[in-house]
């Protein structure tokens, strides 16, 4: 076939292929394309798989053969962002005036001996100074709204700031810069809330760990803070996270809860709390195990707060975390290696100098290395009453990991050496779970006896009664039940001038 051919013959499919593209509207084939099912399959839609409506997916007539739950496919997690941008009507608007707040302000901004009120009110003043200057007319709730937003990220950390105030919010995880979850009341759910782009989560990142001297870049990506308020602090950034930079906070009360706020609960009933707060005054060594996630530290911070007010405490953590309302308390903090990769100060470190410091009592907020071993020194040296937290599934792991850990130090111990130093230095097991339905329990109160060949024997003080299953909501019905074994340590408690009443132990149903 001749080029001439050939030219004639695509004239001719041209022709008969234009009616088609002429009927449908512009706009009706934009729908089309939106909901169109693609080649491929297209990613899931976060929240749609719970029947939950997207809300920032574009407005368009629902196609008559619409998706099952009613929301139209979204071919993937950059066309929803964008989706979400095209929607912000105040993109433009904020970055502008974003600009220009900075250009007024500079390093006004990060002068640390200014006090926040002051910052505030200086902010807020020149924003609404360079709001008036705008050509763009504002209603008042719009300006409200453009004010709010710009504030939180200058002052606050940005779109999390609301769920950080607010207080039905326990946990807040980041999953890139577009999926922002939260926990309330131990439940996992989607938010609205959104990041302009990965840039805007690392500043926000970058604020957070840049006010308690640590950093996050490529060569260290991963970093552990917290905040003013104490709350834990976790994030990732690329190349490890791979779909953008992840944050995790963990907050914490402002108020710090009580052993009656433990009781209300339900995480402990008030013969435990009495028998706990009786150990505690006599001075037992205490371990509080349990998962990620269960309230270990919550239980260790209620705990502390049973000590004397007339004893010095010297608590150690990665991240200061402890809120302890006695008045002698040294707290220690570790730090990570510089950029250069050296000036750390690990937690072992820190636990051996707090041996010359004098404590009456030595709080560790978590047991994760070779510290264990000179967490095990410290107890058996005479500093009784010493109290740290470790992550196991049960009593019986929790001392099988502190073997594991206390091996981790390199030291070419015999492992019956290594029980018998556990065995005679840990007095007491507090361990912690989350159940099904999301609330944390102390499920097991346990002593820890003596050395029976190469076998630690524990006796259970307190089990967490499982039989009563469930209510209509998925709550647990059960709760803590006495044993009626009187524990060992009773002597010892004596000797402290602390005495329990016989009745904490009676087996008369739930404790």
């Amino acid at each position: 076939m001749s080029l001439a051919d050939r030219m004639k013959a695509a004239q001719e499919v041209l022709a008969a292929a234009a009616p088609a593209v002429e009927g449908p509207t512009v706009e009706a084939a934009a729908v089309e394309t939106a909901v169109a099912p693609p080649a491929a399959p297209p990613a899931p839609v976060p929240g749609a798989h719970r029947g939950q409506p997207v809300a920032d997916a574009p407005e368009v007539p629902a196609p008559a053969a619409a998706a099952p739950n009613g929301v139209p496919e979204v071919s993937s997690l950059a066309t929803r962002r964008a989706a979400a941008g095209s929607n912000d009507r105040f993109a433009e608007l904020k970055a502008a005036v974003h600009g220009e707040l900075l250009k007024q302000l500079g390093p006004q901004l990060y002068e640390a001996d200014v006090p926040a009120e002051e910052l505030g009110a200086k902010v807020r003043a020149t924003l609404k100074d360079v709001l008036s200057g705008q050509d763009r007319p504002l209603s008042a709730s719009d300006r409200a709204q453009v004010t709010q937003e710009i504030t939180d990220d200058i002052l606050g950390y940005g779109p999390i700031e609301a769920l950080l105030a607010d207080p039905d919010v326990t946990e807040v995880m980041v999953n890139g810069p577009s999926m922002v979850f939260v926990e309330r009341k131990g439940r996992l759910t989607l938010s609205e809330v959104q990041f302009d782009d990965d840039a805007h989560l690392r500043r926000i990142i970058d604020k957070i760990v840049s006010r308690i001297g640590r950093r996050v870049d490529e060569s260290s990506p991963m970093v552990d803070a917290r905040l003013p308020d104490g709350s834990r602090v976790n994030a990732v950034i690329p190349p490890l996270a791979i779909d953008g930079s992840a944050l995790t906070i963990r907050k914490f009360a402002t108020d710090p809860f009580t052993v009656q706020d433990l009781i209300n609960f339900g995480s402990l009933s008030q013969r435990t709390a009495d028998f706990l707060e009786a150990c505690v005054r006599g001075k037992l060594n205490i371990i509080v195990s349990g998962s990620t996630g269960a309230g270990k530290t919550t239980t260790l911070n209620v705990l502390s707060s049973f000590i004397p007010g007339d004893e010095r405490i010297v608590t150690i953590e990665d991240a200061a975390e402890l809120q302890l309302k006695q008045e002698h308390v040294v707290r220690l903090e570790s730090r990570p290696p510089n950029i250069e990769g050296k000036g750390a100060v690990t937690i072992r470190d820190l636990v051996k100098n707090s041996l010359r410091m004098r404590p009456d009592r030595i709080v560790v907020g978590e047991v994760r290395d070779a510290s264990a071993l000179d967490m095990l020194q410290a107890m058996n040296t005479g500093h009784d009453g010493s109290i740290t937290t470790l992550h196991s599934n049960g009593p019986r792991d929790t001392l099988a990991r502190m073997e594991t850990l206390v091996l981790m130090a390199g030291m070419d111990l015999p492992v019956r050496a290594i029980r018998e130093q556990v065995a005679s230095a840990v007095d007491l097991i507090v361990h912690q779970s989350r159940l099904r339905d999301g609330s944390r329990r102390i499920t097991h109160v346990t002593e820890v006896e003596r050395m029976e060949g190469d076998v630690i024997t524990l006796q259970d003080i307190f089990v967490y009664d499982h039989s009563r299953g469930f209510d209509a909501d998925g709550r647990s019905l059960g709760g803590l039940r006495s044993t009626g074994l009187r524990p060992k340590f009773l002597e010892k408690l004596e000797y402290a001038n602390v005495r329990i009443n016989p009745l904490v132990f009676a087996p008369d149903g739930v404790a």
